[in-house]
């Protein structure tokens, strides 16, 4: 069935979306309370593994396989390690979305979450450049290919995880769940490398001590496969199941769906330049350049993220009231304002300011980011939903991710930290048009075909 032409009980549904429409099976609130968990922890999961390598990079990836580069160009290297992820992610969203929109949301997601935590783990063994030479630095971008990979089949499985099992007024606060994974995975991540610095010396750290966060992924992805086993098949993909899958997903997308790809791609530009212009250039920049010390940097970041989680949770549950659109709408205009604020405020020093400097730019990130968990997946219909939606999110995260930091680098050198700020609000500005081109798709059913 065509998307756009429902039957009169998908109407209802649509038409009511704060009660549950005609047909609607009440909601087992067991069986959501688990649902919630396995979308929230599996992020987290993910999300820590992939921002280890983050901090890492800003810490000491440079030194440890790019010895013989100059400071800014080891630096460069470094953070073009970390964007081989991004440029990954849109693959990982097409090979696992086929597989998703397929066979199943479920099954999928355990792939993609072992895929993830091994190839974390092994870039905590590999050797460094100077035991293997160039044959380090090779490997470690493939490594950091496979991360993209694993997480460009996350994000989607575990957004409609939630927002295929949740009731049709409750979509917003049920997607926050994995919204809120990347909050929790980066005060993870964070925390770790803080307690590390706190217990072992900087020649210690750089020595071994860093490899400690990627080793325990194992732990971590363990837990994750417990909790994920346990989930049952979403009911919007048995009931698109039982009439018609979509052969080749990707190939629907293009051709029925290319606006609302490219416009949610768009949309996504912004929290992800705020994203890694706060945390992985921000770390890199006040421990390097402005000489704060790595401690204060990494509580600054921690504290930072509470916000982030503030924002996320705020807008997200919010938006089953007052729409998908609105809020990311407002969230992307105060997120413009704000970046020409960003880095005067670090370039003081003081660690209260450098918070609030960082702390605003997360929290309107999170409001931006919160309605996404809902407000992509309904952008598609069901039978192209996990290719459609993930692909959006992943190449968003091309342009505003894997670019921000290389991009931050060259001007913060070329013309000083004011002109990132600038750089921010110029994203903000690209996201704010293809969200006011975008429908708010608060009302629409969600197992339209």
């Amino acid at each position: 069935m065509p998307y756009g032409h429902r039957t009169p009980e998908q109407r209802t549904e649509s038409a009511h979306p704060t009660a549950p429409g005609a047909g609607e099976r009440p909601h087992d609130p067991r069986l959501l309370r688990r649902v919630a968990v396995a979308s929230f922890i599996g992020t987290a999961i993910e999300f820590y593994d992939f921002y280890i390598y983050g901090t890492a990079a800003a810490l000491v990836i440079d030194g440890a396989f790019f010895p013989n580069l100059s400071p800014v160009n080891a630096l460069l290297a470094s953070f073009s390690t970390y964007a081989v992820a991004f440029v990954a992610r849109p693959l990982g969203s097409v090979l696992f979305g086929h597989f998703g929109d397929r066979l199943g949301r479920r099954s999928v997601l355990v792939v993609s979450l072992l895929l993830m935590g091994l190839s974390t783990a092994a870039v905590g063994l590999l050797p460094s450049y100077d035991t293997w030479g160039a044959w380090a630095p090779a490997l470690l971008v493939l490594l950091r290919f496979l991360q993209g990979l694993g997480l460009g089949g996350e994000w989607g499985g575990a957004a409609l995880l939630a927002v295929e099992h949740a009731p049709s007024d409750r979509r917003g606060r049920y997607a926050s769940f994995p919204q809120l994974g990347p909050s929790v995975g980066f005060f993870g991540a964070t925390g770790v490398f803080l307690l590390l610095s706190t217990w072992v010396s900087d020649e210690t750290f750089r020595a071994w001590a860093w490899r400690v966060p990627f080793l325990l992924s194992l732990v971590l992805v363990g837990v994750g496969l417990l909790v994920r086993l346990r989930i049952t098949e979403t009911p919007s993909f048995r009931k698109a199941a039982d009439q018609r899958t979509e052969a080749v997903p990707i190939a629907g997308i293009v051709r029925r769906h290319p606006r609302e790809l490219l416009l949610g791609s768009g949309a996504m530009i912004v929290t992800y330049g705020l994203f890694y212009t706060a945390t992985t250039y921000c770390l890199s920049y006040g421990t390097k350049t402005l000489g704060v010390g790595r401690t204060p940097m990494l509580l600054a970041s921690m504290a930072a993220v509470v916000f982030l989680a503030a924002g996320t949770w705020i807008a997200a549950t919010g938006s089953d009231r007052f729409g998908r659109k609105p809020l990311a709408v407002w969230g992307t205009v105060a997120a413009a304002v704000w970046g020409p604020l960003i880095f005067p405020l670090l370039d003081t020093g003081r660690l209260p300011l450098i918070i609030l400097g960082l702390g605003g730019a997360l929290f309107l990130m999170g409001v931006i980011y919160g309605p996404m968990g809902a407000f992509l997946p309904e952008l598609f219909p069901v039978r192209v939903r996990y290719s459609g939606a993930g692909l959006a999110y992943s190449l968003g995260g091309v342009a505003g991710g894997a670019v921000a930091p290389l991009v931050a680098t060259r001007l913060q050198s070329a013309f000083g930290s004011a002109s990132v700020g600038w750089y921010v609000s110029a994203m903000a500005g690209v996201s704010l048009v293809c969200l006011l081109l975008l429908p708010e798709t608060r009302e629409r059913g969600i197992t339209d075909f």
